[in-house]
């Protein structure tokens, strides 16, 4: 999609993240929502029906769900019927805990529907140190439970300096249950703030997580590290950040960010109960700002046209600046060391 036209607006998000629940039975210690106890006022089972319903209206392509974990809530399968039913495909984001042998055969009967299932480390030392303690025994439990039952999923991995030299293990994992493997990026929001220093990968392991990719093209990032890697990879997948222009955010209680990583008052768009979706979508200022956002320190750098800066995240939750370069990037990334 051309830069230019996402930055005029779209007449609606083409995906929409979701969390539909803060409520967690886990407490990873880099979790973007400091998820755990149930966020005030979260959206009632008609609340989520009527913005599924709007979304469909709308042509919304794709909702990500998340949290928290969505399987807690009691409704969350109803909610995905609707969603299917009304054409939306859904993408589910799940720590596994709650996945059994019958949700497990639920789920492989899904249609328009894809699951990720997040591992953060091939081995317990590692994975458990992030998710907590008994937590690799119960997601590859989960597993054997969807790959039997003929589900398809993938498995989630946030980089991190521990589990950077596991991603060859991880790879194999994935493989041996016939899965993609996907690699998100660290961010340093909700209790990734804290956990930053200890868990960011370092600077070698961003440049040879780079090389790493180009070795393996059917390992998926889905994200921002579209801004570190090559011209190559850059072509088949995202060429600017998306948030307010292909995407935003919405919280469990109803409240609309421009993305996931940017749930900070300063980027609050409204609220779904004072407003319309498609009203916050169209006419919030702070989207207009997202959509006209300028690296301007980038604007000499050849790749300026494909990344516009990279994650502007990471770069507010870094400098609380917006507008600053992601501090990431491979081209300054030594330089600004």
């Amino acid at each position: 999609m051309p830069a230019e036209l996402a930055r005029a607006g779209l007449r609606a998000p083409v995906n929409v993240t979701w969390e539909v629940t803060l409520r967690c039975n886990l407490r990873c210690v880099h979790c973007l929502s400091a998820a755990g106890a149930a966020a005030a006022g979260e959206l009632s089972t008609a609340e989520c029906r009527r913005l599924i319903d709007d979304w469909a209206a709308l042509k919304v392509f794709q909702v990500n769900i998340g949290g928290g974990e969505p399987f807690i809530r009691e409704d969350f399968l109803e909610l995905l019927d609707r969603a299917h039913a009304r054409g939306l495909v859904t993408c589910v984001s799940s720590n596994g805990l709650l996945i059994d042998r019958a949700l497990a055969r639920r789920l492989a009967g899904m249609k328009r529907f894809y699951l990720q299932v997040s591992l953060d480390g091939a081995t317990a030392e590692v994975n458990d140190a992030i998710r907590g303690r008994g937590t690799y025994a119960r997601v590859l439990t989960a597993l054997d439970h969807l790959a039997r039952e003929g589900a398809r999923f993938s498995i989630n991995t946030v980089l991190t300096r521990m589990n950077y030299p596991q991603l060859e293990a991880l790879r194999h994992i994935a493989q041996s249950y016939h899965a993609e493997l996907r690699v998100s990026r660290f961010r340093p929001s909700g209790r990734g703030k804290g956990s930053r220093a200890d868990l960011a990968p370092s600077t070698d392991q961003l440049e040879a997580f780079a090389a790493w990719l180009e070795r393996h093209e059917r390992v998926r990032t889905g994200d921002s590290f579209f801004c570190l890697t090559s011209e190559k990879r850059r072509r088949r997948g995202l060429d600017m950040c998306g948030a307010a222009k292909m995407t935003c955010c919405l919280s469990p209680a109803g409240n609309v960010y421009p993305c996931a990583f940017l749930q900070e008052d300063a980027f609050l768009a409204g609220n779904i109960r004072s407003n319309s979706f498609k009203s916050l979508w169209d006419h919030s200022p702070i989207f207009a700002q997202m959509r006209q956002l300028q690296v301007t320190a980038c604007r000499t750098c050849p790749r300026f046209e494909e990344c516009r800066g990279g994650c502007p995240a990471v770069a507010y939750h870094t400098y609380r600046e917006i507008g600053r370069p992601d501090p990431e990037c491979l081209v300054n990334l030594r330089t600004a060391a």
